[in-house]
């Protein structure tokens, strides 16, 4: 089918610009879309009891007839974490490769979702037609396994998109990035390129996967007790590489943690892990071998309070514990704003008796994102009439921007996007028009998008000032049936400030009838007036502002019962 020249290609970026994680773009043309990524980020300190962040899809509800499928470049948690909420919403097919649609369908799984949803297989080299787009998956290299970029001709010209990639001639697994197929298109020409910012304010190339290899040799080599190496659960090379040493070493290998456990089960149902039988033996096992023919991987490298090594390190494991000449080796560089978590995690595992190396201390981690110098090369390949920087917080994006400057591009052809603008493109011409519903819904629990700002403003409160409720008994006449009750929770232990409540009683039975001979028994009205007078109180007296509840009980009896709660 040919499709006419007459529309613009539009561009709309859900989630992933001036944040780390929560990845996903639309491309839309005419009454077409498809969807690059679906991913979730962690939450921010300030979000207080939140488990999961995942993007705003309002605009993919409102048009989801349109939509072909969701593209997914590869099987991190911020580019597939989110498709068990969205495709609930948005039930579409689900392209990957087959590591990645293994790793969805584990967390599919988890949701009871498996039978609902069509996922489809592609491979590296393949080109599938979804509408007017054309879309090539090309090989990859990065922190993952089967990692592809994207090449989308459009009807007004090519769009290119790389993924999470940096340029490792030495991969653990599989070939090196296809330079040579992704030269072929940018000598074609591009009209946009879209590429990755997480590494931009790093100058020269990102060391190899291989070079983590040989330095856990080394440290396999010289340890004399138990190795217990922290890694991400998706990072199959490195769980490949700490297999090698520990075969190499003559140490048998146990894992901890349930992401482990399951991306495990997958690689290797998959070919992506491979190991001489009994390598691999069961936690429970561990006690029948001695301390230097042990390796524990597990999970927890960000130092997340219910992972295995935050358990581990804080002595309420069911199953690992501490013992003195452990060595701990954390492969992972923390994600910002996980710093203090980390730490809090090394500290613990020192004071255990373990002894802890961590990415300052040696070349335990490499980075699968690309530096300056592979960037520059991926531009220079590419060569795109429009660029957007994309993945990353504002200064990254800023930062690849003017690299990409520095190469020759034109500043008005490089395009600093916001989650929900809308970049217009023409095969000629491009233009930032307009705005779609974009932002964050947060998972608590079981709850999507039922916590906003409002509940994190109280859940702030409560956290930061406490909370106090006054439980009235009135009867029908506007009386007081009982005494008045404070309950304390979080501000003041009650028995300890017996002369602060009872001011509190006095000043709010004092509100309470001044309201009642205004206002009658107007319940609303008389608990505004309880708070505001006892929220100014509270305040001169304690300088905190608790939330305060109060509680109206309307009883048929004057003479009610004293009333507890």
């Amino acid at each position: 089918m040919a499709y006419k020249k007459k529309n613009k290609l539009k561009v709309i970026p859900l989630g992933g610009l001036e944040e780390i994680g929560k990845n996903m773009t639309v491309l839309e043309y005419g009454e077409n879309i498809i969807v690059i990524d679906c991913g979730l980020a962690f939450p921010e300190d300030e979000m207080l009891g939140i488990d999961l962040v995942i993007p705003d899809v309002t605009y993919l509800e409102k048009n989801k007839e349109k939509i072909h499928g969701i593209l997914v470049t590869h099987g991190h948690e911020d580019h597939i974490g989110a498709l068990p909420y969205v495709l609930r919403k948005v039930n579409v097919p689900v392209y990957g490769t087959e590591l990645t649609l293994g790793l969805i369908e584990n967390k599919l799984s988890e949701h009871e979702m498996t039978e609902s949803v069509d996922l489809r297989k592609v491979k590296a080299g393949q080109t599938i037609q979804l509408g007017p787009f054309k879309i090539e998956f090309i090989h990859s290299t990065h922190s993952i396994a089967d990692s592809v970029a994207l090449a989308i001709d459009t009807p007004v010209g090519m769009v290119f998109h790389t993924g999470d990639f940096k340029i490792d001639q030495t991969p653990i697994e599989g070939k090196p990035i296809d330079l040579a197929r992704i030269a072929e298109i940018g000598k074609k020409g591009v009209l946009l390129l879209l590429s990755d910012s997480t590494n931009v304010e790093r100058p020269g190339y990102t060391m190899s996967e291989r070079t983590v290899g040989e330095t856990f040799d080394t440290i396999f080599g010289s340890a004399k007790g138990r190795i217990i190496v922290a890694t991400f659960a998706s990072n199959i090379h490195r769980i490949q590489q700490i297999i090698n040493s520990a075969v190499r070493y003559n140490r048998k290998v146990a894992l901890v943690g349930r992401s482990m456990l399951n991306v495990m089960r997958t690689a290797i149902k998959l070919g992506y892990l491979s190991y001489p039988e009994d390598t691999v033996i069961d936690i429970d096992k561990i006690g029948r071998y001695s301390p230097e023919q042990v390796v524990i991987i597990t999970t927890g490298s960000q130092g997340e309070p219910m992972s295995a090594l935050a358990r581990i390190a804080a002595s309420n494991h069911k199953k690992v514990e501490i013992m003195e000449g452990d060595l701990v080796i954390i492969s992972a560089t923390p994600i910002p704003g996980n710093e203090k978590l980390v730490y809090r995690v090394i500290d613990d595992l020192f004071k255990q008796g373990a002894y802890v190396i961590y990415d300052s201390l040696d070349d335990i981690h490499v980075s699968g994102h690309a530096k300056q110098e592979e960037l520059k090369l991926m531009h220079r390949l590419i060569n795109p009439k429009f660029f957007m920087p994309v993945h990353g917080e504002y200064r990254m994006l800023k930062k690849h921007a003017s690299l990409a400057v520095s190469l020759g591009m034109d500043e008005k052809n490089i395009f600093l996007m916001e989650n929900g603008k809308v970049l217009e493109l023409t095969s000629k011409s491009a233009v930032i028009n307009g705005s779609v519903p974009a932002g964050s819904v947060l998972v608590d629990g079981l709850g999507v998008g039922d916590v906003g700002d409002v509940v994190l403003r109280d859940r702030k409160i409560l956290s930061e000032d406490g909370l106090m409720i006054i439980v009235i008994a009135m009867d029908p006449k506007g009386n007081l049936a009982a005494n008045l009750e404070v309950v304390s929770r979080g501000f003041v232990y009650v028995k300890e400030s017996e002369e602060l409540i009872e001011e509190v009683k006095n000043i709010a039975t004092e509100a309470l009838l001044r309201s009642v001979s205004k206002k009658g028994s107007n319940w609303s009205a008389i608990k505004s007036a309880i708070k505001d007078e006892l929220s100014t109180f509270l305040y001169r007296k304690t300088m905190r502002r608790p939330m305060i509840i109060p509680i109206i009980i309307e009883v048929q009896q004057a003479d009610h019962p004293h009333i507890q709660i």
